[in-house]
Formats: C-alpha cells, structure tokens, sequence
C-alpha cells in the first residue's frame, strides 16, 4: 500500500507549488526523471500532472537520501516551506493528510556543515531542519489508521449502521479542512451512534437514552457485550468505555496541548476503538 494517502499527495504538490517558480519545478522534473509524464502550461497542470505521477506511477526518483519513491520525494520536499506558506490552507490539509497516515512534521536541531558555533569553537553550529517523523512504530498491526478506516467503513456498510457512518464522514471531512473542533464533535457523534446501533442489533428495546444502551452492552445482554474483566465496563466505576466518553467531552483548552494534536489523539482512538467494538458485533453475529 501507498506510504501516503492521495489527500496528503495531493496537497504536497500544492504547498510545493507555493514557493517553488516554474523554473524551480521544472529542475526537481528533470531530477526526479518524471518531464515525460508532466503537463508544464500552467502551475496547476504542472500540480496535476505531479499528483496523478505519483499516485499511479509513483516512480523511484533520485533524492539527497538516494531513490526513493515520488510521493515520499514529494513530502519530503513539502515539509520545507517557508514559514508563510505554512499559514496557508493548502498547509493545513497537508499536515491533516500526514498525520492521517502516521507522521508528524517536526523541527529538528542538525549540524550546520556551513559553519562553525564560533570563531573561538570548531563545534559545528546546529540548525533547525524541518524533518518527517512517524507517530507510531511501523509494522504494528492495527495502528495504520487508514487500514483501519476502511475495514470501519466496510463493517457499518455490511451492518447498516448509517447514522454512525454519516457522522464518520463529517468527521473525517472536518479533519481534513483542519477544522479541529468540528472533527471532534463528529467522531463524540460516532462514537455515541454506533454503540447504539450495536446495542439496538442486540435487542436493545428500551428508551432513547444512549447511557442506558451502554449499559444494557454491559449487562442487559446475554453474554456481555462489553467486557467487565478488560475493564470494558463496570455499573460503580468510570471503566474504558464511558472514560473515552467523558475524555471526549472536555470543557476549555489545556496548556501544552495544541487542539491539532488533540484531534489527531480523538481522531486515531476513535479509529482503533471502532474497529475493535465493530468487528466484535460482526462476529458475534455469525455465531
């Protein structure tokens, strides 16, 4: 699969396109061996034709680090836009797609082989250097966030939870804009809809109160649904499923903690916690 989803692709050539001339681009074509491929009569055909490279072809290209594939060369040259360009949309959705595929763009001190810290040191000096790191260790399974969203969206499809795709896709659209506070209500409203939804394909027959479905997942259906021994859920105790609930209702800002990294956290423990909860509803569905 793809390092980098088509949204995040897209958007780097687009922040690349905001502060590279023609001239430059045409030099990174000549470069990357990809000239035959690129339409070059306009910036934004010269964007198009970058994206549509790199998400069907997505050739191997020469870069400072050696070959590696268009798309990740793409990023990589992204990430070094200038302080201006970052306070464009085009950023924003950038960073969303990044992080929607496990990276965050961090600034980095490295060794200046230009110069030296001074005259009287020969202590290379060291610079900021913006550099691509991943969230979250490779190779774990059930942490690729976009594997994850697709399996989400096949299992509420199969089931007909609607309600709770419906507010899966605002939430994920509002992600995307970087619209922070919007994506977090959307995924409280998914999280709340298909646990609902479970506890309704359960036999749930009782009143509209979405606690008093949660509860019945915990102790109204025979065997459990929600697991008091993982600690799932427990009628005296705040336990994991109403905890996320209430951590998705939080009242005010909180210092050191920035709402796009609040929203990357609520963004992939909705994810995973769907996926568990749904694929267990499906199971136990066949037996």
């Amino acid at each position: 699969m793809s390092e980098f989803n088509r949204m995040t692709i897209v958007a780097a050539t687009e922040v690349i396109s905001n502060f590279k001339s023609h001239s430059d681009m045409a030099i990174l074509e000549v470069q990357w061996g990809i000239k035959k491929y690129v339409s070059s009569t306009s910036k934004s055909a010269r964007v198009a034709s970058w994206a549509q490279v790199a998400t069907e072809v997505n050739p191997q290209v020469m870069s400072e680090a050696g070959l590696i594939a268009l798309e990740r060369a793409l990023v990589e040259v992204a990430i070094q836009a200038p302080s201006s360009v970052k306070q464009s949309t085009d950023w924003r959705k950038f960073i969303a797609g990044l992080r929607f595929d496990g990276f965050e763009v961090v600034d980095e001190q490295v060794p200046n082989s230009n110069g030296t810290a001074s005259i009287f040191d020969d202590t290379p000096a060291m610079i900021a250097v913006c550099q691509l790191r991943r969230m979250l260790p490779m190779g774990i399974p059930g942490l690729d966030f976009r594997e994850a969203e697709s399996e989400i969206v096949a299992l509420l499809d199969c089931n007909g939870f609607s309600v709770a795709k419906g507010h899966l896709n605002q939430a994920l659209s509002a992600f995307q804009r970087g619209e922070w506070s919007s994506a977090n209500g959307e995924l409280r409203n998914f999280y709340e809809s298909y646990l609902n939804e479970i506890a309704d394909g359960l036999g749930y027959a009782g009143s509209g109160n979405s606690k008093a479905r949660r509860d019945f997942l915990g102790a109204g259906v025979n065997p459990p649904f929600l697991l008091e021994d993982y600690n799932e859920w427990d009628p005296q105790k705040t336990q994991f499923v109403q905890g996320l609930m209430s951590r998705m209702h939080p009242h005010g800002g909180h210092p050191g903690l920035s709402e796009e990294e609040d929203a990357t956290f609520r963004l992939q423990i909705s994810l995973i916690t769907a996926r568990l909860f749904l694929r267990r509803f499906n199971q136990r569905k066949t037996f």
